[in-house]
């Protein structure tokens, strides 16, 4: 390789001196003439002289040749002598001329500075474009490398997946003693797909597995892998398995697998899809993956609804684990991870706050217990209360709390209407979630109060008669504020937006009304997972006629139940001013002085 090198920095300046000789010889036989002094003297003598400047001891300029004057000028340069010597000379009939200087500064600048100016030119582009330079780094693999020694996450600390750990288990013992799986014949998944919304630990049990193996870990993210250059994603992928094939073995784990993995043949701007080619390229390296090398690919994604069909195929990620939200056991266990380094108070029930979090993930949870060891240690407290937990789950489902927010006495009175309203609907609506707190305390960015509301058990089912208690619990705030002022506000939007929300998922949906009957149309379409409802493209699948009906039979629906809340609230109409009045007092209430108020006993 140094000879190689050498040789080429050799042909290098030899074809540097040759453009200098052929430079020199160009102007030697195109440039102007040289001739003596005494030569421009006597032209000068002649008359022959048409033009003259002089630079020093340079004189330049053009001439006529001796004898013709029809020829054109000639460009001449000389170099000027002392005129008492040049006259001395002359008398003397005496050739003479002048030459210039040679200083070693104008030869540097006119040769040697070039020669070094060249050649370091070129050493900056030998190694800028040399092996392992960033100029040939694109098609590098940009996967964060892990020794087993770096990892120390076991399956100790991720809780609330047990389902999830359970079958990734299997993976570890594989890497750990594969010869009892292939003594029967059995091979080792070559991918594992972790589906899950955001926060449910996908990318904490992929290290997990690394760190039970005791195995190398590859952390890359599939927006990784695409870049504005052809060729790079592909490149990259080849790069990454070709790594990982050394160091078997290893986990590579691919966050955000979406990024890449994109079901092919969507309409794109422009002939050619680096995506596509990035896809091809991951499913021929795992096609052809050898399961004896020992090397698992792990991936995550929250969208496997989007994913390739081919990349699903059994023989590339042959399991699909779902990471799903926790439930209450789940969330107890995880945030009795995450309170392992805090000081706890001694009136801290993490099952209470697990029932207060319900719908969290892994990482709210974790989020909250952050938040209240903050809010602790502002109040400079040495332990970390059960009241600074109610507040950071106030903080996190409600938004930062306003005080410096200033509302009249009028919208003040309509709002504890409003929140009373919605509480008593819960308190006496059957199958409704209890009220865990009433607050007319404004937060986030318009709430002006909020009910909260706590299921007693987890629930994955919903009965006709529940929904139809949603919806009472939703317009209770609105019919109370017409029964007390006799008019409403614009405070019930969200509210009627999500009991109209219910009422139409009822009827298009799930097959509870008249129009449809047992047809369902769904009227959003998304992820299952994350809960996202996305309009359905193309418009309504039905008719217009039908269209008409439906919107009738909803709008009967929302003015029944209204009609029902009504009576509710009728009925207990000195409770509504009752409970209303020491909102208005207190700004907050919670469960205990609720159930006081109304008679009832708190249950366990």
């Amino acid at each position: 390789m140094e000879k190689k090198t050498r040789f080429s920095i050799w042909y290098v300046l030899i074809a540097f001196w040759l453009v200098l000789l052929i430079q020199n010889l160009i102007v030697t036989q195109y440039g102007p003439r040289r001739i003596a002094y005494s030569e421009f003297l006597d032209a000068l003598e002649e008359g022959r002289i048409i033009e003259v400047a002089v630079s020093g001891d340079v004189v330049s300029g053009q001439m006529r040749a001796a004898g013709d004057n029809q020829q054109s000028p000639l460009a001449f340069v000389t170099h000027r002598v002392e005129p008492e010597l040049a006259q001395k000379l002359a008398q003397q009939n005496v050739k003479f001329r002048g030459e210039p200087k040679s200083t070693i500064l104008r030869d540097l600048l006119s040769w040697i500075i070039p020669v070094f100016l060249f050649f370091g030119l070129w050493l900056l582009l030998m190694r800028r474009f040399s092996p392992g330079s960033p100029m040939l780094e694109f098609g590098k693999s940009k996967a964060r490398v892990y020794a087993e020694q770096d990892i120390d996450t076991r399956f100790e600390d991720v809780a609330g997946a047990e389902e999830a750990k359970e079958e990734l288990a299997e993976i570890v013992e594989f890497l750990k003693s594969p010869e009892r799986f292939e003594s029967l014949g059995g091979r080792m998944p070559k991918g594992v797909l972790l589906v899950g919304p955001p926060g449910t630990g996908k990318t904490l049990l992929a290290r997990a597995v690394a760190g039970e193996a005791g195995i190398p870990f590859f952390s890359i993210s599939g927006s990784d892998f695409v870049e504005m250059f052809v060729g790079v994603g592909a490149a990259r992928v080849r790069e990454l398995f070709r790594q990982s094939r050394e160091k078997a073995p290893c986990i590579i784990f691919i966050d955000e697998l979406d990024a890449i993995g994109k079901a092919r043949g969507a309409v794109t701007v422009g002939g050619h899809d680096e995506r596509e080619n990035t896809l091809n390229q991951l499913l021929v390296e795992m096609d052809g993956f050898d399961p004896r090398s020992g090397v698992v690919i792990l991936a995550a994604t929250n969208r496997p609804e989007i994913l390739d069909l081919a990349l699903l195929r059994a023989g590339r990620f042959d399991r699909q684990i779902l990471v799903d939200r926790p439930d209450l056991r789940g969330r107890e266990a995880i945030l009795r991870v995450h309170t392992r380094k805090i000081a706890l108070g001694e009136d801290v029930d993490l099952n209470v706050i697990a029932r207060k979090t319900p719908g969290f993930s892994g990482a709210d949870l974790a989020n909250i217990v952050n938040e209240a060891a903050l809010l602790a240690a502002r109040k400079n407290k040495r332990q970390v209360e059960m009241s600074d937990f109610d507040e950071a789950i106030d903080r996190v489902t409600a938004g930062l709390e306003k005080k410096n927010r200033l509302i009249n006495a009028k919208e003040r009175e309509i709002v504890a209407y409003h929140e009373t309203g919605h509480a008593l609907v819960a308190a006496f609506t059957p199958g409704a979630e209890p009220v865990h707190k009433i607050s007319i305390v404004p937060r986030g960015l318009a709430a002006l109060g909020y009910t909260q509301q706590l299921p007693t058990e987890e629930r994955y089912l919903m009965t006709r008669g529940e929904l139809l208690g949603k919806i009472d619990v939703l317009l209770g705030g609105r019919v109370a504020e017409m029964l007390v002022f006799c008019d409403v506000s614009t405070g019930a939007h969200n509210d009627l937006q999500r009991a109209t929300d219910i009422a139409q998922a009822m009827l298009e949906e799930y097959g509870m009304g008249n129009t449809l009957g047992l047809a369902t149309y769904p009227r959003r379409r998304g992820n299952v997972l994350l809960g996202e409802q996305i309009p359905s493209p193309g418009g309504k699948p039905y008719s217009e006629a039908t269209a008409a009906r439906l919107d009738e039979e909803v709008r009967a629906l929302l003015a029944e139940r209204e009609q029902s809340v009504r009576a509710l609230l009728e009925s207990w109409r000195e409770l509504l001013e009752k409970i209303a009045r020491r909102v208005l007092e207190v700004e907050v209430i919670d469960e205990k002085t609720f159930n006081d108020l109304i008679g009832r006993k708190e249950e366990g």
